[in-house]
């Protein structure tokens, strides 16, 4: 099955099932076959809300049918009118003629139906399903050719990490009430010699896939805490946040090797963050928590990333030592327009501070969002309405620009009572 798997190209999908227990069914399904983004919601009007806030749509709908508020027909026929092309699988306990009845009618309206399935779910029928995935004209995707990324993809990659290959870009951190710069999140760059840019997300998950994640990271981080050795020996202290693998969670020789690449640069580890993907830390159990937690011993940072995202959110903030609450972007973006945004905002800003936390927002791309941050008591900021990432040597170019930005930036004072 994990040959078929890498065919896939599913980066996230939205599960819409009224049933607690089905949906928790068809996450565990869809993680085992190795998807790690995966929204949820319960009811076709909650569907539609969740798929109003986020930025990028998901790659894959799976469709219950009987559900309260808005039925799964309905939803299609409102996905139908907002023209939104979306795969989608229908799934439901109910007769096959019905479902397939559905099914036509969603083919008729012009929408990409990968299949109709009965539940319960299995694994079979589900990737027998995605498989069709390919076949789809127009919808978000890029058919990928398995044996020439493997063949010549891993190849690539490899020499590219050995030959020091992987460039590094750092999106800088702001204070959100003095816009002064608190840190860079570093973010691996391959330009191939033929290829050009290659998406990150693209050899991140090849890295993976091949084996060759844990050398791609040390090698990023290796690079990124030597430029925040450099920007110390200036003057300049900022914290540098590194995103870090699932697939290295399981080694209990990651803490010593992060340890001894901090003291190689002369950085103290409370310098350094170390991102985890709020999806990447449902199934930590085990070595993984024991990785986090020591690594939490030696003074490192940790952020769990895309909050929000998941359905398993205060699990994870119960159960590991994390420093930092990193907003995604999808419920930054437009918030000062929605009320809905707002709330959500509001109320994970509050639970960050009141488990001590430090908040940071990212994706914010417009003054109205910034403002609206600063007035929840958002900590840091981090979006293009700041800065795009950047190789290091553009940074002094830019703090210099910076410096006529903070003014506006800066949280405005309290207006005096009359």
């Amino acid at each position: 099955m994990k040959t078929l798997l890498t065919q896939l190209t599913v980066g996230s999908l939205l599960i819409v099932d009224d049933s607690a227990v089905q949906r928790a069914h068809a996450v565990a399904l869809c993680r085992e076959l190795g998807m790690r983004m995966i929204y949820e919601a319960s009811s076709g009007a909650e569907a539609l809300e969740l798929l109003s806030l986020l930025v990028l749509p998901p790659d894959l709908l799976i469709v219950d049918l009987e559900m309260p508020r808005m039925d799964g027909v309905q939803l299609i026929e409102k996905l139908h009118e907002r023209g939104m092309r979306i795969p989608m699988i229908v799934a439901s306990g109910r007769e096959t003629a019905l479902i397939q009845s559905v099914e036509t009618m969603a083919r008729n309206l012009g929408l990409p139906v990968l299949a109709g399935l009965q539940k319960p779910l299995c694994s079979a029928t589900m990737l027998g399903a995605l498989m069709r995935l390919d076949q789809q004209p127009g919808t978000l995707r890029e058919s990928i050719d398995v044996d020439t990324a493997s063949a010549l993809g891993r190849q690539a990659l490899a020499s590219a990490i050995e030959a020091g290959e992987i460039g590094v870009h750092y999106q800088p951190k702001v204070d959100m009430r003095t816009g002064i710069v608190r840190g860079v999140e570093a973010l691996a760059r391959w330009q191939h010699a033929t290829e050009g840019a290659v998406r990150p997300d693209h050899f991140v998950a090849l890295a993976e896939r091949e084996g060759l994640i844990h050398d791609l990271t040390l090698a990023v981080m290796d690079k990124a805490l030597a430029q925040a050795s450099a920007w110390n020996a200036h003057g300049l202290r900022l914290s540098v946040a590194v995103n870090l693998s699932p697939r290295l969670l399981d080694q209990p020789s990651l803490v010593d090797e992060i340890t001894r690449l901090a003291a190689a640069h002369g950085l103290h580890p409370e310098q350094v963050m170390l991102e985890i993907t709020e999806s990447s830390v449902v199934d930590c159990m085990g070595a993984a928590l024991g990785v986090l937690a020591r690594l939490r011993l030696k003074g490192f940072g940790l952020s769990i990333d895309d909050y929000g995202t998941g359905f398993s959110s205060m699990r994870q903030l119960a159960r590991i030592p994390f420093t930092e609450l990193k907003i995604d972007r999808s419920f930054i973006h437009g918030a000062h327009q929605r009320t809905n945004l707002r709330v959500i905002l509001q109320s994970a800003l509050d639970m960050s501070r009141q488990l001590g936390l430090v908040s940071v927002a990212e994706g914010i791309e417009t003054m109205e969002d910034w403002r609206l941050l600063q007035e929840c008591g958002c900590n840091i900021g981090q979006g293009y309405l700041i800065a795009r990432p950047m190789p290091a040597e553009e940074m002094p170019r830019w703090l210099k620009r910076h410096q006529g930005a903070i003014v506006e930036l800066r949280a405005e004072a309290p207006q005096p009572l009359v």
